[in-house]
């Protein structure tokens, strides 16, 4: 699944190319999406012009006049744009596959600048929903949602008050996006392995400085990634076709049983699996 860095650069890679565009149609192959697209879709979107592209966690948002379009890609999920002109495709998004592109492609959103906006999505777990803008803060998919990593307010002060008196490990703490929203399995991994915090920790057992330590380095690392692309795991790429290199500086994530990459640690790179998800630490530094 895209992680915050890979959906910032989506969203900037769109920005560029398809900002103030129109919509001057949009055909459907397939309404069955995580929710199924209304039949009235269409209608209350043809005519209308982009002004602008967010992002909120991993959500895409689409700014028109009166109306707001939420996007999240789900598991497999990906926005294409493609040259009407000669069919070029650019890709922005993972799971990128040219032999079932086409079966998958299920909404296509033509635009006025001679590009089309194209959504595939393999599992269809992702969604389109519409609102009218002042709905903005009352839409429930955003509503739930803990703080931007970014925010200024994720400090140490929040994540005391947030873990006290519970029990969750710090692993899947970081993975609750009432928490801090954005964060995925991949930066989770390489966050704690930078702090020197094992994944099993009991999170309100972690003192104020390995808090700030951690809250320090997640910022870090999430702004390093974007600065180098994203990840390109399952082939993420930007909408000018070049792969993300943030996999080449991965400490933990997927180096089962390769040594610890710290100067003066002797450990190996562990996997265990927490919560279903695939954990990877060194078994002597993170504590």
């Amino acid at each position: 699944m895209p992680e915050l860095p890979e959906i910032e650069i989506v969203k900037r890679s769109l920005f560029k190319m398809i900002n103030k565009a129109k919509i001057i149609d949009i055909k459907i192959n397939n309404k069955n999406l995580r929710y199924k697209i209304p039949n009235t879709f269409s209608k209350n979107l043809i005519g209308e012009k982009i002004l602008r592209i967010s992002r909120r966690s991993k959500y895409l948002i689409f700014h028109f006049k009166k109306k707001l379009l939420l996007a999240h890609l789900g598991m497999s999920g990906k926005l294409l744009l493609m040259r009407s002109c000669d069919n070029t495709i650019f890709k922005t998004s993972f799971y990128y596959d040219l032999n079932i592109l086409r079966n998958h492609n299920h909404i296509y959103f033509i635009l006025n600048n001679g590009l089309v906006l194209i959504y595939n999505d393999v599992r269809r777990f992702g969604f389109f929903k519409l609102y009218n803008t002042t709905q903005l803060n009352k839409i429930i998919f955003l509503k739930k949602l803990g703080l931007e990593p970014f925010n200024r307010t994720f400090g140490v002060k929040y994540f005391k008050k947030f873990v006290q008196n519970r029990k969750k490990n710090i692993k899947n703490l970081l993975m609750d996006q009432t928490f801090v929203s954005g964060l995925g399995n991949i930066y989770v991994n390489e966050a704690l392995y930078m702090s020197k915090i094992k994944p099993l920790r009991i999170c309100k057992s972690l003192n104020k400085n390995e808090m700030k330590n951690l809250i320090f380095n997640i910022k870090k690392i999430l702004k390093f990634s974007i600065s180098k692309g994203g990840s390109s795991v399952r082939d993420f790429q930007n909408t000018l076709g070049k792969s993300g290199t943030f996999q080449q500086f991965f400490h933990v994530y997927g180096q089962k049983n390769k040594n610890c990459s710290r100067i003066s640690c002797k450990g190996k790179i562990k996997k265990i699996t927490i919560s279903n998800r695939s954990s990877f630490y060194c078994n002597r530094c993170q504590i």
